[in-house]
């Protein structure tokens, strides 16, 4: 689980905005940068080497509509 005051605070290192919380796979993500970052031991990892490179379909279900 992710603290949401620190949810609310946090933003993507490479573009800037704001994460989507993915509490299933325990990631922070972001539809801009399409990067997923690891939240370990509910702590972010908010390193670009560290993040994921979200897929065509994970960037897709995020779009709104």
């Amino acid at each position: 689980m992710l603290d949401r005051n620190l949810q609310d605070i946090l933003v993507c290192p490479v573009s800037k905005t704001s994460l989507i919380w993915d509490e299933r796979n325990e990631e922070l993500l972001c539809k801009v940068s399409g990067l997923a970052y690891p939240v370990r031991d509910g702590i972010p990892v908010l390193l670009e080497d560290a993040a994921r490179r979200l897929s065509d379909e994970e960037l897709k279900a995020l779009q709104p509509g």
